[in-house]
């Protein structure tokens, strides 16, 4: 019996979302030994031929990417790029279902970002959503106490850098194709951790103790073969990753698909407890349901195409 396209779309996506969550892991065990600049190098560069043949294989054609646009596509890279060092940044320091968890404010920021820059209404259920959203967050944050981590922020600002690339993909979206958009961020991706190389690269600033800042100044180590394959297969990872996801909704309707975005808290808890052991408090559980919650109310409500709501591709 043959699938239906919303099928065969759901199925596309959880599998993408199951692959991004290897992306987190690995990229969280090699936190403690090597620089994050480091394995963005080598991921970016390894990505690079996978995205030219996405272009190919989803355009027809590699002129896409040299349209008169380009530099807009880099600019949009850039706040990629910060959506994805703050968010790996964080995971440095925080367990994994947390971090993802806060990261999923994305579609809460994609919400007040489209009405402050774009001029959309935002209806009154998406308001309290997004404010419900946000109360989650300091559920999990806890600020003020003794736990308290400034590194609960950075996925934060990931997901606002996140939901600002995804605003900035709303006009380019008319001139300019999705793979192509991919191409340029990767691009600007590999640019930015050459640059963070060569500042931090030759260990002038290590030696910090905090977690997401050692995977920040640490310097560049030579990885035995196992960990060079690990960052490797992160390249690999986020081009196939992104073509499943891409795929899921060139084929079906995006309000079917987009919610299943959210799979990745499955895979963050199980991710979470296997390797580290680590698992939601009850106040993390809470914050984590109602991020959830607001972010499905924001997804399925009207204002915008749930696909530019959607929640992020494991920080791709």
């Amino acid at each position: 019996m043959r699938m239906s396209a919303t099928t065969q779309g759901i199925l596309a996506l959880t599998t993408g979302i199951a692959v991004f969550s290897v992306q987190d892991l690995i990229l969280k065990q090699l936190s403690g030994d090597y620089p994050l600049h480091q394995a963005m190098v080598l991921r970016s560069l390894v990505a690079l031929p996978f995205h030219l043949a996405i272009v190919w294989w989803f355009d027809g054609r590699l002129s896409t990417i040299t349209t008169p646009g380009w530099p807009k596509m880099l600019a949009r890279g850039l706040l990629g790029f910060v959506a994805y060092a703050a968010y790996y940044l964080g995971l440095a320091s925080l367990p994994m279902a947390e971090t993802v968890a806060l990261y999923f404010t994305g579609p809460l920021f994609i919400t007040l970002s489209a009405a402050l820059f774009l001029g959309e209404r935002v209806g009154f259920g998406s308001a309290m959503a997004v404010a419900a959203g946000f109360a989650g967050v300091l559920l999990i944050v806890k600020p003020g106490s003794e736990g308290f981590d400034l590194a609960a922020l950075l996925p934060v600002l990931g997901a606002l850098g996140y939901a600002l690339a995804m605003v900035a993909a709303r006009p380019l979206g008319r001139t300019e194709t999705v793979a192509a958009m991919a191409f340029w961020g990767n691009l600007c991706f590999l640019f930015c951790a050459l640059a963070l190389s060569a500042v931090y690269g030759t260990g002038t600033y290590a030696g910090a103790a905090h977690p997401s800042l050692a995977f920040l100044t640490r310097h560049w180590v030579m990885p035995d073969a196992t960990d060079l394959a690990l960052m490797a297969a992160c390249g690999v990872i986020a081009a196939f990753g992104l073509t499943l996801l891409t795929h899921s909704y060139r084929i079906a309707p995006a309000p079917s698909v987009a919610p299943f975005e959210y799979s990745f808290m499955f895979w963050a808890v199980l991710w979470g407890w296997l390797v580290w052991g680590d698992f939601p408090d009850s106040f993390g559980w809470l914050g984590i349901a109602v991020i959830v919650a607001a972010g499905l109310v924001v997804i399925r409500a009207p204002s915008a195409p749930a696909s530019e709501k959607a929640a992020p591709e494991g920080a791709a």
